[in-house]
């Protein structure tokens, strides 16, 4: 029947639902949630808010090819982004490319830009960053590219592979520093990048794909990056030799005895492989006084070293130890259930190289090699590469084990949530210490836990949950521990998409990362087509809310590392430059403000703040696209970038330019208690619109598919002033657009913060 009806909307915090959903208003999520919300973030309790933007960092190495961005975290305050690309790796951190030591330079000729500094050291195809030039100002803040080097001189190219010419630049007058954009080599290739996955222990990243032997990553310095193959060894060398000399009276039936030796490391107190054999002692030890007096070789580092004998059948048996003098055996029998270490060296070959690793209680572990798809081994106890077992087996040799399932499906996954968890193929498992509190090799052992399957995109671990990409259907799902169950941890195991199942289905998940900033916790997905997917992530309170981001451009990996107090997140995006497909490497800005100049909503930009000026430069990233401003928290548009320069109309000192953002919201279909139907099958239309906002710039309203009007925000602000940010209502009489949803669209179309804490929506409803 006809009337009037008004809807509060006081929370968003169901994020985006699918339109097959929207028969189910009796679902809490339908009050809470969202038609759609591109380029909006849902916060833990209920509002809306615009992203930020995305700082321009550096274009990658190569824009013909992929890269993959890798979180390296030796702690809180010193952290890293790996730009792996094919066969090599460079790194960016603050929002910064890192460089090797500055050369100086005393010359920049015109017009063909050669720069001179005395035994620079590079070569052609070398990145530089050029600063701090004197009169050829336009060479500032500039990275370019090495070419026609010579020892102490070299031209410049722009990443297109153009010359850079100097001859419109102002004249080089004096000083000025050319810095090395610093970068490693490493093994992967291209194609290989993104089922390359990883662990990190302080400063060691293991990487394995099953294509290579496993390596390390380590950070040695600041600019001093170490890839190496890993040596599945004990960290100590064995005894090059065991020294033998008897004595006594002699006489009885002598026998060759033969012993070996282990040294003891001094540091972690690991124990070595064994040395060669001895050469046979001939003696009979049966008889009162004779000997042998073993001798181990010196070992660097050792602090002792283990004495083993021969015994029948083929095993040595320890009998003692030494500080690196003569041991004197006089007969001591072995004892047999400890032997010396034997190496497993299971990582050897094509088809015998690891795809999955973790810690787990003080051990590495790996997985899957293609000759074993679902195998593990640990290394010892409290070691990184000692793969080293004993016989009989002891409770900190290394553990080596199958999963055994009714499919043989690879294990893509190990994760360290309360137990280590494997993720398959085809399903889900627990691997605990069976009656023990620790896993040893007795001990440890698998148990299924769901039947699901993981796809090859490396988890992100998110409270106690892992969140992970499924096997197939390209949802995202949530493995949480629950407590405990009678047969120990119990886990759940929830489909987390399946209110959204449009941003889902006919795609997959191609990377993934979780930012854990306490006010809006996200996990962050790079979807098959180009878009971000976002979910603010609080289970706790029940939130799970999806939200998706799009650009001018197409999103192609993503990693989160700590950043001044902050989880930042740092992206890979292929956009169109001056006709040009470049990949760049941009970082989610900081929505922490305090100033209206200091909001940063525009992508792929950069900033300016200084004396005032009107002319920005440095942007030679952004040449030849049409870009926007905030200029003193003003907004400015309709510029394009031209040799690297836009001009303003006005004087301005904090400048943000960049990619627009067209930031929207789409509320769910109307309903409101009036009938059994609850507004259901009549059609309705909105004709006015009540917004709540925190510090928002002017948005527009109106019908979902109709008019849009603008809510304005200049007030009393003095002439060429800004106009102020607003909190408070905004009261907007919309278009007509009768329809059967009487969906609202908000939109923030300008480089400035929205933030809805609620809607109202006054209603006529027809008959």
């Amino acid at each position: 029947m006809p009337g009037q009806a008004r809807r509060l909307l006081r929370s968003f915090a169901g994020g985006e639902i699918a339109p097959e959903m929207y028969g189910r208003i009796d679902l809490d999520k339908m009050q809470t949630g969202l038609a759609k919300v591109e380029n909006f973030e849902i916060l833990p309790h209920g509002p809306a808010r615009n992203r930020a933007g995305f700082k321009w960092v550096n274009e990658v190495k190569d824009s013909t090819k992929r890269v993959r961005l890798i979180p390296f975290a030796y702690s809180a305050e010193q952290t890293m982004v790996l730009e792996v690309g094919d066969g090599y790796c460079r790194f960016h951190t603050q929002g910064a490319t890192l460089l090797e030591a500055s050369k100086v330079i005393t010359a920049i000729s015109q017009p063909a830009g050669l720069v001179t500094s005395a035994g620079h050291g590079y070569s052609n195809g070398d990145w530089v960053f050029l600063d701090d030039i004197v009169g050829m100002t336009q060479l500032n803040t500039r990275f370019a590219v090495v070419s026609d080097s010579a020892a102490n001189t070299f031209r410049i190219k722009d990443f297109s592979g153009a010359y850079i010419t100097t001859g419109t630049y102002s004249a080089y007058v004096s000083g000025g520093t050319v810095a090395r954009v610093y970068q490693i080599a490493q093994p992967f290739a291209e194609a290989h990048l993104f089922d390359v996955h990883y662990t990190q222990s302080a400063d060691v990243l293991s990487v394995v794909h099953p294509t290579y032997a496993p390596r390390e990553l380590r950070r040695i310095g600041a600019t001093n990056w170490q890839v190496s193959t890993i040596s599945f060894v004990p960290g100590i060398n064995p005894p090059a030799s065991t020294g033998v000399a008897t004595g006594g009276p002699g006489g009885g039936t002598p026998v060759n005895t033969y012993y070996v030796s282990t040294a003891i490391s001094a540091d972690t107190l690991e124990e070595s492989e064994a040395s060669p054999a001895s050469a046979a002692a001939l003696i009979d030890l049966t008889v009162v006084g004779n000997y042998v007096d073993v001798t181990p070789a010196a070992v660097a580092g050792s602090l002792r070293y283990n004495i083993y004998k021969l015994k029948t059948g083929g095993l040595y048996g320890y009998i003692g130890q030494s500080d690196g003098t003569a041991f004197r055996d006089d007969n001591i029998e072995p004892d047999m259930s400890q032997t010396p270490p034997e190496s497993l060296a299971p990582f050897v070959g094509a088809g015998n190289y690891p795809s999955a690793v973790t810690y787990v209680e003080q051990r590495r572990a790996f997985a899957a090699t293609d000759n074993r798809t679902q195998h593990l081994w640990m290394t010892r106890s409290a070691t990184e590469s000692n793969l080293t077992q004993s016989v009989p087996l002891r409770d900190d040799d290394a553990i080596v084990m199958p999963i055994k399932a009714s499919q043989q499906n690879r294990i893509r996954h190990l994760v360290p949530l309360v137990d280590l968890l494997a993720f398959t193929v085809g399903g889900e498992f627990r691997i605990f210490a069976k009656n023990s509190d620790a896993l040893t090799p007795a001990s440890a052992t698998p148990k299924a836990q769901s039947y699901v399957g993981a796809n090859n995109v490396q988890p992100a671990i998110a409270e106690n949950a892992v969140l992970y990409a499924q096997a197939s259907g390209g949802h995202v799902r949530e493995f949480a521990y629950t407590g405990e169950g009678l047969a120990g941890a119990a886990f759940s195991n929830l489909d987390i998409s399946v209110l959204a199942p449009h941003l889902f289905d006919g795609y997959t998940m191609v990377d993934m990362a979780f930012s854990r900033t306490s006010t809006c916790p996200v996990l962050w997905v790079v979807r098959s087509d180009g878009v971000l997917l976002g979910m603010t992530y609080v289970p706790g309170q029940n939130v799970r809310a999806w939200h998706q981001h799009t650009t001018d451009g197409l999103f192609e990996s993503c990693c989160c590392v700590a950043e001044g107090g902050e989880d930042v997140l740092y992206v890979v995006v292929q956009r169109t430059i001056n006709s040009r497909q470049v990949r760049s490497i941009e970082r989610l800005h900081t929505r922490q403000f305090t100033n209206q100049e200091d909001a940063f909503f525009v992508d792929c930009g950069l900033s300016y703040s200084g004396t005032a000026t009107t002319i920005i430069t440095g942007l030679w990233h952004l040449e030849g696209r049409s870009v926007v401003a905030l200029a003193d928290g003003a907004v400015v548009d309709g510029l394009t970038v031209t040799a690297g320069t836009v001009e303003l109309p006005a004087l301005a000192s904090v400048v943000h330019v960049g990619l627009v953002i067209n930031a929207e919201l789409q509320t769910l279909p109307v309903s409101y208690q009036t009938d059994e139907a609850f507004g259901q099958g009549v059609v309705k239309d909105v004709n006015k619109v009540h917004l709540r906002v925190s510090r928002s710039g002017a948005m527009h309203v109106g019908p979902t598919g109709g008019r849009m009007v603008e809510a304005k925000r200049r007030t009393t602000e003095s002439y060429g002033e800004a106009p102020a940010l607003r909190t408070g209502w905004d009261h907007l009489n919309v278009a007509p657009k009768w329809d059967d949803d009487a969906g609202v669209t908000v939109q923030m179309r300008t480089p400035l913060p929205l933030t809805v804490l609620a809607m109202v929506l006054d209603v006529t409803a027809g008959s």
